[in-house]
Order: structure tokens, then sequence, then C-alpha cells
């Protein structure tokens, strides 16, 4: 059985970060979200994993290497252009060849991973295994219908939603699945949708098998979503102290502090994790924050946020809440001068000034 990992999107969602960085690559517990999909699979014991890429191919690539780092082995499958998920099963057919695959997109997180359900589709031998669980907003989403614990029907972000039972990032399927994806046409995207494919196997007679998702699943394509898969992720966390902190510093819950970290005179309030050779001075940091290695954190209060690596935050007033903060970022205090503002922003940026 063999793995399928789409990263080929372009996170439009996510800019002005995804301008510079690929949202696979984004951190969750200071940990790219991708490697989540890749250990998932590799704790269900698939270890030969093709990834799709796209624009951002170089950074993904150097990122996952040959993925013995993982203990598996990764081959980089290039789609030259996003046309659907199906279109990227497609893509990696000759990787694939004919055998079982997990697909996983790699910008979801599961709670639980993936093994029970490998498992299970291991041993049923449906033709496809499809991961559903109630949203609130089920237009944003691929949506099944189901009657009597069976797929009826399925659609991809309908007007009109015929359930609230959206499909997770995660699909089993077998070598039917090249059929059902060379018999659909693409949809009023332009794309040819995962969903239009399954359902063509559920048309054909093929065995479909729903499975409802008890654990927490996130798709992590919005700022917002990426912040609350990281406080689910940190309220797993167990503490581990190897840098050095002070006698006047205060350390509370699990916190994760890396080596070659330095806290002075400040209040560390976990769930946290700090990266290595970060400096933490005269500060607070609160619940549910992730900062990166090499940051420099001084005379600011932080909760509920994402620092990535590099970045200096100095001398704020008011506490930083529920932020992401990209790479090599500097937020400091100004000098005292006129009233005037100054900026320096990239495409899509957003400011919100009281």
């Amino acid at each position: 059985m063999k793995g399928l990992i789409l990263s080929g999107g372009k996170g439009t969602r996510l800019r002005p970060l995804t301008f510079t960085q690929a949202k696979q690559l984004v951190p969750v517990a200071n940990k790219p979200v991708l490697f989540y999909g890749i250990e998932a699979l590799r704790d269900a014991g698939i270890t030969d994993i093709g990834i799709i890429v796209g624009d951002t191919k170089e950074e993904i690539m150097e990122a996952v290497g040959d993925g013995s780092r993982f203990g598996v082995r990764i081959e980089c499958i290039e789609q030259e252009f996003p046309l659907g998920l199906a279109h990227a099963v497609k893509t990696a057919e000759d990787f694939l060849e004919r055998e079982p695959c997990v697909m996983y997109l790699g910008d979801n997180i599961l709670k639980s991973g993936i093994k029970s359900l490998v498992d299970e589709f291991r041993e049923k031998k449906p033709n496809a295994l499809i991961l559903l669980t109630e949203v609130p907003n089920p237009h944003m989403f691929g949506v099944a219908e189901l009657e009597n614990g069976k797929i009826k029907y399925l659609v991809e972000k309908p007007k009109n939603p015929p359930s609230n039972l959206a499909l997770v990032g995660v699909y089993m399927f077998d070598h039917h699945i090249f059929e059902a994806v060379n018999a659909i046409k693409p949809s009023w995207r332009n794309e040819l949708e995962i969903t239009d494919a399954i359902q063509k196997l559920v048309e054909t007679g093929y065995d479909v098998h729903p499975h409802l998702v008890t654990g927490w699943w996130k798709d992590t394509g919005k700022i917002e979503d990426i912040l609350e898969a990281n406080r689910l992720i940190l309220e797993t966390l167990k503490g581990s102290i190897k840098g050095k902190i002070d006698g006047n510093s205060k350390i509370d819950g699990r916190v994760v502090i890396e080596s070659g970290v330095r806290i002075r005179d400040s209040h560390i309030r976990g769930p946290v994790i700090i990266g290595a050779d970060s400096q933490i001075i005269n500060s607070y940091i609160g619940p549910f924050t992730s900062i990166q290695r090499n940051c420099q954190i001084i005379q600011t209060e932080i909760e509920n946020s994402i620092i990535l690596e590099g970045s200096e935050i100095k001398d704020i007033e008011k506490r930083i809440d529920e932020s992401l903060i990209g790479r090599e970022v500097k937020i400091c205090r100004g000098q005292p001068r006129p009233a005037v503002y100054r900026f320096i922003l990239g495409d899509k940026s957003e400011i919100w000034i009281k």
C-alpha cells in the first residue's frame, strides 16, 4: 500500500505569509503541517510515499528530502497545473502502479492519525474508504449524503448542502479510482473533483465505505484554523526544559524549552513551545503560543500565537494575541515623533489601528 500526499496548492487564503513560503510548511507547534501527514502515513505502516508538488516544489523537496529522516521513502511528483484532486491522482498513476493507496491532503491534521482506518481498509477491502465529519459550514467542503449508512450522493462545495457531513482530507482507494478519474469531466471550477470521481465509483456499483471521524480534524487552509490546530496540538504537549532560566523567571504548566534558549525576568505559562536559541527577556508568553528558533521576545506579552523563526518583537505596550507572525519579522516600538504612520507592507496585508 502506498501513500500520496497533495502539496501543490498556492495557499491564497494564507497570504501574505504564503507569498514566500509553501502553505504546507507553515508550522503548527513548531512542526510543518506537512510533516504531520508524513508521520501519520508512516505510523500506519505506509513507507512508500509520493508527494504531489507544484509551484513550491523546490521548498517542499528541500524540506522532506528523500524521506529517510522520517523512516520512509519519498518521491516528489510534479503536477504541472493545479487542475483538481482527481487530476493529482491521474498525475501519480505511474507512481501508484495500481496498488491500493491513501491520499492525504498536505494541509490537514487528524488528532488520532490514520492507523485504525488503514487497518480497516486492509481488512474489509472496499474499493474506497472516505472519512466524514460534521461541520457547521458544509458549503465550504465536499459533502456526502448517506442513506442507511451508505453513500448516496457526493457533491463539491454545494450552494445548498444535502447534509453537514464534510469529506475529511484523507481518502483510501484501490486501482479502480483510475477508471473513475478518467470517466469524469472538469467541474465549473475547471477542475477534476475527487468528489465526482468517488460519485462515479458509487454509480458504477463499486464498494465505497463511509467512516465518521470521532476525534478532531483540521484543514489548516486559513489562519484561524492554523491557530486552532496549534492550540489542539499544544494541549497534548509533554513538558521538557533544556534551555537556561534565571531565578527571576516563572514557568507554569506544560512547557517545552529547547536547547540554547535563554529566559530572563519572564513568565512562561503553558502549554507553550519555545524553539532553540531563542531569547525571552522581561516578557510574558501565554498559553497556546509556539515560538520557533532564533527568535527574540523582549518587553512584550504574547499568547495564542505562532511566531516563525528569526523574528524579533520588542517593547510592545499591548498584548499580542491570535497572531501568526512570519519569518525574520521585526516588530518594535518606534521612537517618539509627530503623529504619523509609516508602513512597509506586502501584498494583501491587513493592518488594524485603534
